[in-house]
């Protein structure tokens, strides 16, 4: 029986045992999408990644990946987690950017010398808007809760989210999903996700605070998301959340379940299009083998 080798990395995490976990397995080829799946339910995790092969080809990383539920065509914090595997136990080397062959398509991690990485997502794609009441239900807040200056708006950079702007951290801190309401709207929906954020911080330095809720994908609330980030940069430049097209800021995540977390994102809006990084650290925190 073959063994493959395996790592469990915190990503978007200023120390261990925080961010959020991933497990990523090498050279996992000879495997089969229902066995990735399998190893994936077992890991539980939000999301488990498989890089096919230990060597690059089409100019890029062959990886697959999948959260206890099912495969997804994109996800942040597995790619930069993926990333740090192959840069740092794979090629053992400082290169300085390495590509991901994902079912999006290709994308782009770099490596910057203060420890950060950074992921590139491709431009993000708009929603129709939906109406603040119903969310609001979905939530289990009150209609207030929600920032009616700004859209509750369907947006996507690979894996499309519902974005909901509230007005304090003390809301954000109160959200709980109503299981039912939730999926009765998404059964119809392009997003699953729904991510919630407020300009409030727990944290000095840190510009606003992040939920988000994946029950959809087994994942009741994740401790990072670096997709949902991304598709949070492209809607506060396009709706000029702070009042300009660009954005250098902190976003903290995690907090309520123990996992704090901090992403730095990055968006322009050059040209008609959008621009948008995402940022953070990642860190192994152990390695093993598990038999196929």
């Amino acid at each position: 029986m073959k063994k493959l080798a395996f790592y469990i990395v915190d990503v978007f995490a200023e120390k261990k045992y925080a961010g959020n976990q991933l497990a990523v397995f090498r050279n996992a080829e000879p495997l089969s999408g229902e066995e990735m799946q399998q190893l994936a339910r077992e890991m539980n995790f939000s999301e488990t990644t498989f890089i096919l092969r230990d060597k690059a080809g089409d100019n890029g990383f062959d990886v697959r990946i999948f959260t206890p539920e099912e495969e997804v065509p994109f996800a942040g914090h597995p790619t930069m987690g993926t990333a740090h595997v192959i840069r740092n136990e794979i090629l053992a080397s400082k290169t300085g950017a390495i590509i991901l062959n994902l079912k999006v398509g290709q994308i782009p991690v770099t490596f910057a010398p203060d420890g950060n990485s950074w992921m590139k997502q491709i431009a993000p794609v708009f929603g129709k808007p939906h109406d603040a009441p119903t969310m609001a239900a979905i939530l289990g807040l009150p209609v207030a809760a929600i920032d009616a200056r700004f859209p509750v708006q369907e947006v996507s950079t690979g894996l499309p989210f519902f974005i909901v702007p509230l007005k304090t951290l003390a809301s954000l801190q109160a959200a709980k999903i109503n299981k039912d309401k939730y999926f009765a709207f998404i059964k119809e929906s392009w997003a699953k996700g729904i991510l919630v954020f407020c300009p409030q911080a727990h944290e000095a330095g840190n510009d606003i605070s992040v939920r988000v809720f994946v029950e959809y994908f087994g994942v009741p609330e994740d401790p990072a998301t670096g997709s949902g980030n991304g598709c949070l940069a492209g809607y506060l430049v396009t709706h000029r959340y702070f009042g300009r097209d660009t954005i250098d800021i902190r976003s903290e995540q995690g907090y309520e379940i123990g996992r704090p977390s901090l992403l730095h994102l990055k968006a322009e809006a050059v040209g008609g299009r959008i621009d948008i990084a995402v940022g953070g650290r990642s860190i192994i925190v152990a390695r093993g083998e598990f038999a196929s």
